[in-house]
């Protein structure tokens, strides 16, 4: 088994997916236009296709833009990109089209959700007098139930400050699934329901006081498209001055079929990003897939593939509030992103077995009525869907604080001030089965490590440059791996940040038995020089000969990715 998990890695990064760097390229060939899964689909169109063209097109200027009889359901991405019924379309002359840059299909796409037994994180900041009040945070999910805790501090009146359904045929924006309730309460639910004599609120959210956009997407089986999630974003963007949206949460996805430069979630996504909202996506529950022989590696789900967006992955806390004994859990998702080997996810933060508000009736109290807490008031839920909200909520905390930071700023400072001492390796047992599995701590599973509000809250450093996540790339030569930042990323600039790893340095270990004797990690292996751990002590940054800055390390004297050989790259990062 070792020798496989490591023989994976090796050809996940290397030779499995492009090694310069670059995005795949689509070529000259009409052929290339049409995504990878749709070369899969040609006996079985999708319903729909979603139509890049190379230059946006005003509504009157669609007739000329696409073959003559196509029935087109309307614009996105300010009219770069078509929704198109397929029947009756000859993709042949889509294709030949030279207004045609990529078409895909309008992929399905879904709640992100696991069902296990554990616990929830403590919540923090109401010390401080930090809970979200005045910012606005987007749930583009199921839908929002109305419920007592989701009400204002005076009990007079919602939080829940807009409301509307992207769900074709459902108007209503109530939540028939039960997953964008529970979601919304952990980003802001006040915990009314469930104070205690003394005065407690155990079942409060994040954010206690922030308010809340309801965009619906997914139907009452916790289903939508790729296209309605695009137009709930352009909704948010249109908001966003009136509602202050800073933040949008995103606990859904769906398998990654190309680059994030031509899949139209990651468009809409970054379209947020750099409107100035901070957008948190779920990493997926393909950690326990390993039916590609890859341990769960490289499964992180699309939009989560993005560079820009936060990816969050899931930990479980075991009911302690030491974090001497958690772990990253068995269904989490890891990276490397499929295709564009981005370092996936971003963080990670508690997600299984979470209380939240439960939406009665709905479709998975139905399912799961062994997950009800109190009856019609909390429900239990795990998945990345629940680690999701608590870092949307972080950062709402963080921009009632702070409300200049940008997007960039806020993902950089939660991925340095993220605790990184998590335990190397763990293994955990699913208490259904009796399955055992083991969780190596390394960056593709936990990222810059665990959300640390804490310490998040108490940092004043602010990133100069974008923080799009870094990329992994095997040097064929030498079979090693390095990480790839893009130039005038924060990253890549003088010392902003002082001497902590964002990484940490207790990430990849080379010493473990359990991955055999002959491990990638260390030695010559794909990891580089690193005699102990991959992010060891030699510094990237600092002044060792040959480092991409020379003078000034970004992180000081400790390194941000260890022996790493950090290499600058060009376009389409």
């Amino acid at each position: 088994m070792s020798r496989k998990f490591v023989l994976f890695l090796a050809m996940l990064v290397g030779g499995l997916t492009m090694g310069s760097g670059a995005p795949a390229s689509r070529g000259s060939t009409p052929e290339a236009k049409l995504s990878p899964d749709l070369h899969r689909s040609r006996l079985q169109p999708p319903p729909r296709y979603l139509v890049r063209l190379r230059v946006p097109v005003s509504s009157d200027q669609w007739a000329s833009a696409v073959p003559r009889g196509a029935k087109i359901h309307g614009g996105l991405l300010s009219g770069q990109l078509l929704l198109v019924d397929s029947q009756g379309v000859d993709l042949r002359q889509w294709v030949a089209n030279e207004w045609v840059d990529y078409i895909t299909p309008d992929r399905e796409i879904s709640a992100s959700l696991d069902y296990t037994t554990a616990a929830v994180a403590a919540q923090y900041a109401a010390q401080l007098g930090l809970t979200g009040k005045g910012v606005g945070v987007a749930i583009i999910d199921s839908g929002i139930s109305p419920h007592p805790d989701l009400g204002k501090a005076d009990g007079k009146g919602s939080r829940i400050v807009y409301s509307e359904s992207f769900v074709e045929g459902k108007p209503s924006v109530l939540d028939e699934f039960g997953h964008g309730t529970h979601v919304a309460g952990i980003v802001a639910g006040n915990g009314l329901r469930s104070r205690t004599p003394q005065g407690q609120f155990p079942f409060q959210g994040m954010a206690p006081e922030a308010q809340l956009i309801n965009l619906r997407v997914l139907d009452e089986n916790g289903r939508g498209y790729d296209s309605w999630v695009i137009r709930a974003i352009e909704r948010a963007i249109e908001l966003k001055d009136k509602f202050n949206i800073r933040v949008i949460n995103l606990s859904l996805g769906r398998p990654v079929w190309e680059s994030y430069v031509d899949d139209p979630l990651c468009q809409a996504v970054e379209k947020a990003w750099k409107a100035g909202i901070v957008v948190v996506v779920a990493a997926g529950n393909g950690g326990r897939d390993n039916s590609a022989g890859n341990y769960g590696y490289g499964t992180i789900y699309s939009p989560g593939n993005d560079p820009y967006v936060i990816t969050v992955g899931a930990v479980n806390t075991r009911r302690t509030f030491p974090l001497v004994d958690d772990s990253v859990t068995s269904y989490s998702s890891k990276g490397p992103t499929r295709i564009d080997l981005f370092v996936k996810p971003d963080l990670v933060a508690p997600g299984n077995g979470i209380v939240s508000l439960e939406a009665s009736p709905s479709t998975l109290l139905k399912w799961f009525p062994q997950n009800e807490v109190m009856a019609q008031t909390y429900f239990k839920l795990s998945g990345t869907s629940m680690a999701t909200p608590v870092v949307s909520g972080a950062v709402a905390l963080l921009l009632q604080q702070d409300p200049k930071l940008t997007p960039d700023q806020v993902k950089a400072r939660l991925m340095k001030t993220a605790y990184k001492d998590l335990v190397p390796f763990a293994t955990v047992v699913d208490p259904e089965t009796g399955q055992s599995f083991f969780i190596q701590h390394d960056i593709f599973t936990v990222g810059a490590g665990y959300l640390n509000i804490p310490a998040a809250l108490a940092s004043s450093e602010r990133a100069n440059g974008d923080a799009r996540s870094p990329r992994a790339v095997m040097d064929p030569s030498t079979g090693k791996v390095y990480l790839v930042v893009a130039p005038g990323s924060v990253w890549d600039t003088s010392a902003v940040w002082g001497s902590s790893a964002v990484w940490g340095s207790r990430v990849l270990l080379a010493t473990s038995s359990t991955l055999g004797s002959a491990e990638l990690w260390a030695g010559s292996g794909v990891w580089g020089s690193s005699s102990s751990v991959v992010w060891d002590q030699g510094a990237v940054w600092g002044t060792s000969t040959g480092s991409v800055s020379d003078t000034g390390a970004v992180w000081g004297t400790s390194a941000v990715w260890g022996s790493f050989k950090l290499l600058a790259t060009g376009d389409g990062f």
